[in-house]
């Protein structure tokens, strides 16, 4: 399928204003799912309940016949099996993954695409043997700029057919971090997470995590391919260049409390105090301190951040005691890091990316007689 130049330019559509969410969206948030926001509990999220994003379709893999290339500006081409890759230096990290559009449907005019509210994080434990091994191993030549990683997922965007590729410079690539992962908590990777090899990029949102990864190719110039310039940018207005999508801004997210509506959700809570809870995590720049507020952000309460555990990639809990009035309240919440507080209001863009806009959650107190 060839693409002219208008197809390659042509960006995502904005939904009218009375426009309801599509039967394409809904086919979307079908295939994909969010974290369970009660999931904000555990430390590191079991497998089943981690989002999940699938841009085309989940590859059929057979791990015994699967090798993963590198080549272009090296100066050793490799081919590794997941046997070869299991014999090298292995290391273990966790990390707090968020899709890049998660909060998405929040905005207003909503950008149409998978139709995200908050829920697109988790937390993993990921496996695998540090990209740069890989990279000394192949004698990565000096004059290679980008990195570029290809799945073996295979589709169509805005009429353009590809695979699935993003391109890393060559200095964020040698992070001590970067894994070329083939376990997920403890076990081998599901098909859904990219069985049997992915990429895992701490602090990136989750478009930087390539899945079946087939093929590893140093080039001498920054990666111009669609999912870096054209999917995955900052832009207000059709035909600026926007900035680049990458590291994850400032969020924290509470536990719903109480019970809710099986249909809208709306919480429900009795008269006394409750305890608050859930987690924080930045990319960009270590937690510093969360402050909860009971009236919609007129006032903030300091919320108790745990100690911080040594993951510097994963999510940190925190706690607050709040005392609940009969009445309707707006429960919200706010993560600092170094560079500053979560905003209260979305930073609109046309992708729908980096929303990180606080939650909002509506709670009804019963009356002290209910």
């Amino acid at each position: 399928m060839d693409a002219s130049i208008a197809d390659v330019s042509r960006p995502g559509r904005i939904a009218q204003p009375d426009e309801g969410i599509s039967m394409e969206e809904l086919a979307l948030a079908a295939r994909n799912h969010g974290m369970p926001l009660e999931a904000l509990r555990y430390d590191v999220t079991p497998v089943g309940l981690h989002y999940l994003l699938i841009h085309y379709d989940i590859p059929l893999a057979v791990q015994e016949d699967w090798h993963v290339t590198v080549g272009g500006l090296v100066g050793n081409p490799l081919s590794l099996s997941v046997a070869d890759l299991r014999g090298m230096p292995a290391s273990t990290v966790r990390v707090t993954m968020e899709c890049a559009g998660n909060g998405r449907a929040r905005l207003a005019p909503r950008p149409v695409s998978q139709p995200w509210l908050v829920e697109a994080v988790g937390t993993a434990e990921w496996t695998g043997v540090p990209l740069r091994h890989v990279l000394d191993a192949a004698g990565l030549d000096p004059s290679a700029v980008d990195l570029v990683f290809t799945g073996a997922d295979h589709g169509v965007e805005r009429s353009i057919e590809q695979d699935y590729q993003r391109g890393l410079s060559v200095g964020d690539a040698m992070r001590d971090e970067i894994l070329l992962a083939y376990e997920m908590n403890g076990g081998p990777l599901p098909p859904q997470h990219g069985f049997p090899l992915r990429l895992v990029v701490p602090g990136w949102y989750g478009m930087a995590h390539v899945k079946w990864l087939r093929d590893i190719t140093a080039i001498d110039r920054p990666f111009d391919g669609f999912q870096n310039v054209e999917a995955y940018r900052l832009r207000r207005e059709i035909g600026e260049p926007g900035e680049p999508v990458t590291w994850i801004a400032p969020r924290a997210l509470l536990v719903p409390p109480g019970f809710p509506d099986f249909m809208s959700r709306a919480r429900v809570v009795r008269p006394g105090e409750v305890i608050l809870e859930g987690r924080a995590w930045s990319g960009r720049a270590p937690v510093e301190r969360v402050e909860v507020s009971a009236d919609g952000g007129e006032t903030w309460m300091a919320a108790d951040l745990e100690p911080d555990p040594g993951h510097r990639w994963a999510w940190r809990r925190w706690t607050c005691r709040w005392t609940a009035a009969p009445g309707s309240h707006l429960l919200t919440v706010r993560v600092f890091d170094a560079d500053g507080p979560q905003p209260v209001h979305p930073d609109w863009n046309r992708g729908g990316f980096a929303n990180n806009a606080v939650q909002l959650v509506p709670v009804t107190c019963l009356p002290e007689d209910q």
